[in-house]
C-alpha cells in the first residue's frame, strides 16, 4: 500500500515571505520580466510559492505535468526556452533561500501551461506580461467570482499543472487566506482534511469529477465531512447528473457549484440552482464574458481584455482559434434562451480522462513504433470513476500474433507515456473504420468493436 500523500498548511503570511524568497532567487539567477522559469514537480506549499513568487515580478512561470516521463518533459521545456528549469525538490527548496525582494500586489501574468490540439502536438498558452492595471483586472476576476477572503481555508486537491489551483489557491493567499495542500490526491487524506485532522477545516475545495466520486464512494461519507464548506467547486470533464445528485446528498446545493473552461479561458459558472433547474447545462457565461454558438455547434467565448491570450509562438494556430474578439477550444453545445449553455461533445478526438486532456494523435505516434503495428488509433470509452477511459485499436502487421502485439505496445506505452495518456484496453482487430477520402473515424470505433 502507498503512503498517504502529504498534507501542508500554508498561511498568507507564511506564503508571502516564501514568495520573496523565491523571487529574490530568480532574480540573483539573472531571471527578470518576461523570462520563463519552468517547473515539473508534484504539488507543495514551496512549489506554490515560487509560482506565485516568480508571477509577482512579471516571471512567467511554465507548470508541466509532473508524471510525464523525462523525454515528454524535456521536449516542452525546449519548447519553452526557460530561462531556468527547476525539476528536482532540491532545486525548488534552494529557491526558498533566496534574499527577500518586493512584490507586485498582484500576478503580472498567468502561469503559461501545455495543451495539445488533435495534430498532437502541444502548445503553450500565452498571457505575456500584464501591465499593474490589468493584473489587478486579472486577478479580481476570479478572486471577486468565488468572493475569497482572509477567512477562508482553501483545500488543495489537484496538481498545481492544472490550471485552477494556481487560481483558487493564490486567489485565496493573496486576500489574506489559508491553504491545505495534499502533495497528490488521495480520498481518505482529503476527507481527513476536511474533517480538521490537519489543521484548520477547509471551506473552499475544487475537485475534479473523478475525485469527488472517490470522496463520495468513502465508507462513513456524510454531511458533517464537509459541514465546513462555503464552496466545493467541481469542472475539468463531464459531471454525470448522477454524481451531482450523490454530492447533493452530502453538500448542501448553495456550496456546490461547477465550471466550464479550458487551459485557454473560462467560459462559465453554474449554481447548483441553475443546474437543477436545466440538469446538464454547464451555466451561463462568467462575468464580462458573451458566448455564442455557431450554426455548425461551435462555442466562441468573447472574453475581457485581461483574459486575451495566444498559443506560444504559434500565429496559425493563434489566429485559428480567434475570431473578432471570440475565442473557442473546438467544443460543441447549445445555448437556450435564456443563455444557459449546453456542451453536445468535446473536440472530435479529444479523451478526457480524470480531468485530464488525452489527444489521440500523441499516443498514435508513440504506439505506431511497437513492434508488430501496423495501424493504431485511440479512442475513449465511459469511465464511470475517470469520464473516459484511454483505449487503442491496433492493426496487426501480416503474421504478427494478436497476443504479443498486444502485449507490445503496453510495454511501449509503459516506457514512453505518462500515466494517463496509456491505454487501459488494447484492442487488436483486421481493420479501422474509414471515411470514403480514407480518413480514420475515431468516434466510431466503440460502436464497431461492440464496446459502445
Amino acid at each position: 500500500m502507498s503512503a498517504a500523500p502529504t498534507v501542508e498548511v500554508l498561511t498568507a503570511a507564511d506564503a508571502e515571505r516564501s514568495q520573496r524568497r523565491a523571487a529574490g532567487a530568480l532574480a540573483d539567477a539573472g531571471l527578470g520580466e518576461g523570462d520563463r522559469v519552468a517547473f515539473c514537480l508534484p504539488s507543495s506549499a514551496a512549489l506554490l510559492c515560487a509560482v506565485l513568487g516568480a508571477l509577482r515580478t512579471g516571471i512567467v512561470p511554465v507548470l508541466l505535468n509532473a508524471t510525464l516521463t523525462d523525454g515528454e518533459r524535456d521536449r516542452l521545456v525546449a519548447d519553452a526556452e526557460p530561462a531556468l528549469a527547476v525539476l528536482d525538490p532540491r532545486a525548488l527548496a534552494a529557491l526558498d533561500r533566496g534574499p527577500e525582494v518586493r512584490l507586485h500586489p498582484f500576478p503580472r501574468a498567468r502561469p503559461m501551461h501545455y495543451t495539445s490540439g488533435t495534430t498532437g502536438q502541444a502548445k503553450g498558452v500565452w498571457t505575456g506580461v500584464w501591465d499593474a492595471a490589468t493584473a489587478a483586472a486579472a486577478f479580481g476576476d476570479e478572486a471577486d467570482l468565488w468572493d475569497f477572503g482572509p477567512g477562508d481555508v482553501h483545500l488543495v486537491c489537484s496538481p498545481m499543472y492544472h490550471s485552477v489551483s494556481i487560481r483558487f489557491a493564490g486567489g485565496t493567499l493573496l486576500r489574506g487566506g489559508t491553504c491545505v495542500i495534499l502533495g497528490a490526491f488521495d480520498a481518505a487524506t482529503a476527507a481527513a482534511a476536511l474533517e480538521g485532522a490537519h489543521g484548520p477545516r477547509p471551506t473552499t475545495a475544487f475537485l475534479a469529477p473523478s475525485a469527488l466520486t472517490r470522496l463520495l464512494a468513502l465508507e462513513g461519507t456524510t454531511p458533517e465531512r464537509f459541514a465546513s464548506l462555503r464552496l466545493l467547486v467541481h469542472a475539468g470533464s463531464a459531471c454525470p447528473p448522477a454524481l451531482k445528485r450523490a454530492a447533493l446528498e452530502v453538500v448542501a446545493p448553495e456550496v456546490l457549484y461547477e465550471f466550464y473552461g479550458s487551459t485557454e479561458g473560462q467560459f462559465t459558472v453554474c449554481p447548483t440552482g441553475e443546474w437543477l433547474a436545466r440538469p446538464g447545462t454547464v451555466g451561463r457565461a462568467r462575468p464580462g464574458r458573451e458566448l455564442s454558438v455557431d450554426d455548425d455547434g461551435t462555442v466562441w467565448c468573447r472574453p475581457p481584455a485581461h483574459a486575451a491570450w495566444s498559443y506560444w509562438r504559434d500565429e496559425a494556430k493563434t489566429a485559428a482559434a480567434w475570431r473578432d474578439g471570440s475565442f473557442t477550444v473546438g467544443d460543441l453545445g447549445r445555448l437556450d434562451r435564456n443563455g444557459f449553455l449546453f456542451l453536445d461533445g468535446r473536440r472530435d478526438d479529444l479523451i478526457i480522462s480524470g480531468g485530464v486532456n488525452v489527444y489521440p494523435a500523441e499516443v498514435e505516434a508513440v504506439l505506431a513504433e511497437a513492434d508488430g503495428v501496423a495501424e493504431v488509433a485511440v479512442f475513449g470509452l465511459a469511465d464511470e470513476l475517470w469520464g473516459q477511459r484511454v483505449c487503442a485499436a491496433v492493426v496487426p502487421t501480416p503474421g504478427a500474433a494478436t497476443d504479443r502485439v498486444a502485449a507490445a505496445v503496453a510495454a511501449l506505452a509503459a516506457d514512453r507515456l505518462a500515466g494517463y495518456k496509456r491505454p487501459k484496453q488494447v484492442e487488436v482487430v483486421d481493420d479501422l473504420p474509414r471515411t470514403a477520402t480514407g480518413k480514420v473515424q475515431r468516434l466510431r470505433l466503440p460502436e464497431v468493436l461492440g464496446l459502445a
